[in-house]
Order: structure tokens, then sequence, then C-alpha cells
């Protein structure tokens, strides 16, 4: 008995393999010597050099010698063929190697369907093992196969098939053929899909192999012909590198850029994933990091700027103003987040321009109306496919530089849904203490933003967040007054709309009266952008005389003189020429220049859209003026009152809110509380409804200000005293009569002169907000400040009610317990 290492001998298998341990070679000699029959065994360890008999398998092969050769170095070379398998029944150690009691058993087949059909699978699984194997050669392993035999096929298979020791030795053990054959089966069916797999694999990797080297190849001789173009050997990689290093980025974009700029070095450079990289690479680069724009900090220049591009809004340009005085003595200061508030046509958005102007900076626009993914500021993350930054950086990028204006317009009308909240976004842009450190989803690095200076605009606050508010410092544009209007309008509206229509000031001129009567009753608005449609209207009304006025041929593009061959006729056709140029310079002169006055106004535009409902009021029973704020400026607020029969009713129409709702049923109280100041008797309710209505009915109304108005109606109409027309007012009433402060003070009174109201009477409280009020309102009407109700109907009533002395109440009969009750 030898122990062998590494090898499974089968039978009927020719082995070789060497001899070099002295208990082995002792045994071969020996087994040369008997009859040349060994007993091969495999050791469980290979690594054992002399095994112990529990050290190795049990079950081995009984083979014949057929060759030995001694090789030099003392190993002995030795070929074997299998005869059977044996189990070892008992093992002795003589003189230096082991003998063996070995038991074989021989089993006899019996054929049939079942036999033969296992013998034709593994058969045919052999076969195409072997086509997929390149290890085995297909002719001689086919020829090698004996179907005859169902013993042997599965030895001679086993024997060739790539599986390890253990698997090997564990088709040895088997000693029934059929059950042998079996696993050899399995075995074939776990081998093919392995080989099946294999050559997947390897296919796949040729195949990236070969596009990797054509694409190399290319890629070189792309090189070699921009070297013979002289073209330089400079390649991409190396220019993006040189930007990245010349960019000023902080470490940390720095060692992004970088480390992305690796990636794309080592990718394929027409795969997917490079544009991805070097999208971001670009975007990286094109965002400015240390660029930044001269600022202007000439207080004086700054202020003829804002001048000349602005009248009026003197509030405004004073903080400018002091914003730039802070950065001249301040090297860096935190960054100013501004909100202009007003109606629309007020000049917010060019104000921003301008302020852009006055300070030497970069002005970027971004409109916030409709916006409401929050990915629009922070931008998506790379994984998605088309994935850009958000619009702060994009801006960042447009302007170039790192410390642009940039207008947030519309700041009011953003909006949310699943996709998140834009305003919270904002929350980091806005804020001072934390925009140092913006991080974009895209660009996945810290942008500072504090060089910025923000401009938001909108028309209103209530629909923007509290925590974003708060990080704004709001400045409120109220709406122009008729003075502030007209001046605008000959400052700014009406050279601009003559050039943009192609007018001289010789054509066309505005008066002062018509300019007037063009606001009066064209315009009914806070600002001044349907002054400047209606202007523009007037200017297209004269272009179109101008252009009818003009002769044909002078309309039609001048022909080019003709070429003459004489000296004499050249001349002459120049001197046609000029004659003919002078003839129409002479028709154009000919157009009579039109000016715009109040009397002609309806010639060119028709009849006045608005007509002056106040000048036409006059003093009525139950129908009182009152102020009212909205969105785009102030307006007045008719109300009136109708006293009919009934049983003691307050009905309220108009679309009333019910904050107004609740003021009315207050002044209803506060009259009734009041009637024998009113001459009305102490249960004059009783037979009558009230009626309270404010005109435009599809129009919603809300708010507590309209207290004293709705109040002054009421007593008219009890009283039968008549309002006096030229009289607004607006303030809250309470039970007791008191007049409570209100807001909005300045547009309301904007929109009393605009409409050409005389008097107002208002709160007492709100005569601290005179100083915001222009000097020309203040000028032109006469204001009352109130603290009671009584004051109120003394100033509005056309004479005051004759009171009658209240009834005297007798409690003298009633019982004590009624009393208290």
């Amino acid at each position: 008995m030898m122990p062998i290492r590494d090898v499974v001998i089968f039978p009927h298998m020719m082995t070789p393999f060497v001899v070099g341990r002295e208990s082995s070679v002792r045994a071969l000699e020996e087994a040369n010597a008997t009859g040349k029959q060994i007993f091969l065994a495999t050791q469980h360890d290979a690594s054992i050099d002399e095994p112990r008999p529990d050290e190795i398998y049990s079950v081995g092969t009984v083979a014949n010698i057929v060759q030995s050769l001694k090789q030099p170095d003392g190993n002995i070379k030795v070929l074997v063929e299998g005869v059977e398998r044996g189990k070892v029944i008992s093992v002795s150690d003589e003189d230096g190697f082991f003998r063996a009691v070995v038991k074989t058993s021989a089993f006899r087949i019996e054929g049939g369907p079942q036999l033969d059909a296992l013998v034709s699978r593994v058969t045919t699984q052999f076969e195409q093992y072997v086509k997929l194997s390149q290890n085995l050669n297909y002719e001689t392993m086919v020829a090698a196969i004996r179907p005859d035999d169902p013993g042997k096929l599965a030895d001679t298979v086993g024997a060739n098939l790539q599986l390890t020791i253990e698997e090997k030795q564990e088709l040895l053990e088997i000693f029934d053929p059929i059950d042998r054959l079996t696993r050899v089966a399995e075995m074939l069916d776990i081998e093919i899909e392995k080989l099946q797999v294999d050559r997947t694999i390897q296919g796949r990797v040729k195949r990236q192999m070969e596009r990797a080297q054509k694409e190399y190849y290319l890629n070189e001789k792309i090189k070699a012909i921009q070297k013979e173009l002289g073209r330089g050997e400079k390649s991409e990689y190396d220019e993006l590198k040189k930007k990245i290093e010349t960019a000023g980025m902080p470490k940390d974009a720095f060692d992004k850029a970088m480390s992305e700029l690796r990636r794309l070095e080592n990718m394929p450079p027409m795969s997917a994933e490079s544009t991805v990289s070097r999208n971001y690479l670009d975007w990286l680069l094109a965002v400015p990091w240390k660029k930044t724009s001269k600022e202007i900090r000439d207080l004086t220049f700054a202020k003829e700027v804002l001048e000349s591009d602005h009248y009026g809004l003197e509030k405004i340009k004073d903080r400018i103003l002091e914003f730039l005085a802070v950065r001249r003595l301040v090297e860096k200061p935190k960054g100013s987040i501004l909100c202009f508030v007003g109606p629309p046509g007020v000049g917010k958005t060019s104000l921003g321009m301008s302020i852009a102007k006055a300070t030497g900076r970069e002005f970027v626009r971004l409109s916030l109306g409709g916006v409401r993914d929050e990915a629009e500021i922070r931008g998506h993350r790379r994984t998605y496919i088309g994935a850009l930054p958000g619009q702060i950086i994009q801006m960042m990028k447009k302007a170039g530089t790192k410390n642009p204006v940039v207008m947030l317009d519309e700041i009011d009308k953003m909006s949310m849904d699943f996709r998140g909240d834009p305003s919270a976004a904002l929350l980091e842009v806005l804020d001072p203490a934390q925009n140092t450190a913006f991080q974009d989803h895209y660009l996945d690095v810290e942008y500072d933003l504090s060089n910025v200076l923000f401009i938001a605009t909108a028309n209103v606050l209530h629909t923007i967040p509290g925590p974003l508010q708060d990080r704004m410092e709001v400045i409120r544009l109220s709406g122009y007054t008729e003075l502030e209007k007209l001046e605008i309008a000959k400052r700014f509206l009406v050279p601009k709309q003559l050039e943009g229509n192609g007018l001289k000031t010789d054509q066309l001129e505005f008066e002062d009266d018509g300019l007037r009567a063009l606001i009066h009753g064209y315009t009914r608005e806070a600002g001044v952008r349907n002054l400047e449609r209606e202007v523009g209207n007037v200017c297209r009304k004269v272009v179109r005389s101008v252009v009818m006025s003009l002769p044909l041929e002078t309309v039609e593009e001048e022909p080019k003189p003709k070429k003459a061959k004489g000296k004499k006729k050249a001349e002459v056709v120049d001197i046609a020429t000029k004659e003919a140029s002078a003839a129409a310079v002479e028709v154009k002169t000919e157009f009579k220049k039109v000016s715009v006055t109040e009397t002609n106004l309806t010639d060119l535009l028709g009849p006045a859209k608005f007509r002056d409902v106040v000048w036409d009021k006059k003093n009525e029973i139950g129908s009182t003026t009152g102020l009212a704020w909205t969105e785009v400026g102030g307006s007045i607020l008719a109300t009136e009152v109708s006293i009919l029969e009934g049983r003691g009713k307050l009905t309220t129409t108009g679309k009333l809110g019910d904050v107004m709702q609740e003021s009315a049923q207050a002044a209803m109280s506060y009259v009734r509380s009041r009637a024998h100041t009113l001459g009305l008797p102490r249960d004059f309710y009783r037979h009558i409804d009230i009626h309270v209505h404010v005109p435009e009915g599809a129009i919603p109304k809300d708010g507590p200000s309209a207290g004293i108005t709705l109040a002054t109606s009421i007593s008219s109409a009890l009283s039968k005293i008549p309002v006096k027309g030229n009289i607004a007012m607006t303030g809250e009433i309470t039970l007791r009569g008191k007049v409570l402060a209100i807001g909005g003070l300045k547009e309301k009174l904007l929109a009393a002169h605009r409409y050409g109201i005389t008097e107002a009477i208002l709160p007492k409280e709100n005569e601290k907000d005179l100083a915001e009020i222009p000097d020309v309102v203040k000028k032109e009407m006469k204001l009352h400040f109130v603290e009671h109700m009584d004051e109120v109907l003394k100033l509005a009533l056309e004479r005051e009610p004759d009171a009658v002395p209240p009834p005297a109440m007798d409690f003298t009969s009633k019982p004590v317990e009624d009393l208290r009750h």
C-alpha cells in the first residue's frame, strides 16, 4: 500500500505521478519485485509527509505498475493502471512501508431501459462537457468512453471532470455502478452550468477588452494626428486641471473637483457616467468663486443715479445710501436682504436695477411667481437624469461675479405641494448667518452667498411665511400722488414712449392739463403702469396720423441712384436725387405738431374710462364715503343704508366678510345706545328693518376699519340728516363709541386725494403716521383726528341731530330678585 497526494486513481485509468518519499519508494520497489500490484489510497492532508493509517482514506484502487523510471534526483516517475476499487481491512507497517489487507467487490449489472437512458444521458452530457471545456481533446475523450460498461463509463467520466479531491474520492467510494453513474450525471449538470457561465463572462470581458483596445487605439491615433497638425499634446484633462487650480475654490470644493477629475480620467470617454462627471465639473468651474465686481462707493454718484431713474421714493433712496455708507467704512459687512412691498407698477423691479447701477454690481432677476418645488432653489441631486443646480446657483453663474444684486421677484406668490416648500429653502439663502455655507444639492459643496445683495419684491406680506419675513428688512412702497404721477410721466414715461414709437418732441407734446386729465379719467391705480400704457396709446394715434400724411414714395425705400456712363449724366442723376430728398424733407416738415390737452384727449382716446364719483356726489341721507386698503393701493368705499318697515332685522349685502359684518353689528349697537342723542325713541328698532349695502357687490370686502363709516350711515338714515359729500372717513368702532387705529393710512389718503376728496376723518391714534403722508396731500386735504363717534357725527352730518332726554327708568315696583337678574 502506498499513500498518494493531490490525486485520486480511478479503475481502468492510466495515471502518471512521481514518487519521492522514502516509504513510498520502498513500497514501489517491493511491488515491482513481487508482482507489480500496489494499492493506492489518497491521504486526507497533502501537507503531511509521513501519514498514519487513520490519515489515509480507507477506499482506494488496486493498480498495476506499468512503468517506473528512476530519475537523477532520486525520485521515481511511475505510470500505473487502475484495476479495481478496494477497501482496506487492516494496515501494517513493515520494513518501512505499509502493507494492507484489501477487500474488493464485484457488482453484477442487469440491463434495462432505465439504465440505457442513464448511460445515454451521461454520454450526451460528457460530450457537451468536452465541447465546452478547453482542457480536453474531443476526439480522444469520445473514443475513450465505453457505453456498454456503466461502471467503466462512470469512472472514465469522473476521472476527467474538473472536480476537487473530496468530490473524486466520493465517487471512488461508491461501489454500485448505477449509483455511481447517477452521481456522475448530477455532477455533470453542475459542471456544464459552470462552464456556460464562464464562457458568457469570458465573452463579455473579451468584447469589453476589444472595445477598450479600439478606443485606446483611436485615442492614440487622434493624439498623433493632433501632433502632426501642430496642436500640441496638451489633453483635455490637463486643461480642466489647470482651470480647477486657477478657479479659486475653497479646499473642500477643490478636493471634490480633483476627485471627480480623476474619476473622469479613468472612465471610457463615450460612457454615460463620463458625461455626468463632465457636466458636474463644468458647473463647478462656471460658478464664480473669486471674481467680484469693483464696487462703487461714491455716495454722490449713487444719489445721482437714483434721482435720475426714479422720482420720489425718498425713504428707499435714503436706505440705499445708508447701505453704501456702511460699505465704505466696513470692509466686509454682512449681506443685506431688502424686501420692497407695494402695489403693482410703483417701480419695485426697476428700483433693484437702479441699485445695481448705483453700486456698480451685476444685476440678475429671478421670478418666484408660481414656484412650488423646493428643488428650484436647491437643485436636484446628480443621481437623477438631467439634474441641474437650483436657480440660485444658476443666477450666480449668469451674473459671473460673487457680489451681484439678485432680485427675487414676486416672493409672495410662491406656493407649495408634495415636492416641498420653496419658501423654507429660501430661509437658508436669506439668512446672513447661514448663507456663508449655502449647499446646493447638485454641486454638493458649500458656496458663499454672503457678498450677494438680495432684494425681494412683493405685493402683500401676509402670504409670506413669518420666518421668511423675519430675515428681510421690509420697506413699503405706497402709491404715487397725482403730482408724483405727473412728474413721472413728464420725466420718464413720455420720453420713453416717444422714442419707442419713433416720434420726436417737435411732433407730439403733452401739456400738463392733458396729463392730469389722462391720470384722472383713464387710470385708477397706485402705480403708473396703466398711465404708461395710455401714453403709448396716444403716441400710436399720432404715429398713424404722421404716416398717413406722408406721400407713398417717402414711406417706401428710396431707390439707389443709377450709374451713368458720362460725367454730365451722372451729375444730372445726383441733382435729381438731391431735389427729391429735399422735397421729401419739406413734406415731412409739413406735419403739424400735436399737443395733447384736456380738450382733445377725448378725440384721441375716446370717452373717459373713469368718472370722478366724488365730484358728482352730493350730500345724501344714509350714504357715506369710506376709505379702504387693497393689494393694489388704496380705494374709496361707498356705504349705503336704507330704512324699511320690519321687526328690527339688520341685513348686510355687498359680499362683506365676517369681520365687516361684526363691525356693522357693533355700529348698530352703538346707535341703539345713543338713540336719545339722535332724537330717536328708545324702541325705534322694533318696527323697522335696516339694510346696509356696500357697492360694488361682486368685490369681497372685509376688515374692521369701516366701523365709523357704517355707524355714520346708519345714524344719518335714522335721523334723516344728510352726510357731507366731500368728506371721507376710516376707523374701527367699539360698542362704547371709541374710534380705534387702523392700518394702511398712507394708501387710503392717497386714494382720497386721487378722487378729489377734501376732508378726511381719521382715528386720533393714527396722528403719529402723518410723517409718511406726502406734503401735497396734507396741504390740499383737511384732516380731522377723532377719539369718539360723537365727534365723527358732528363733523360728518350737515347739522347736529335734535337730541331728546333719555326716558327715566323706574325700578321701584320691581322685586329685588328681578333687579338682581
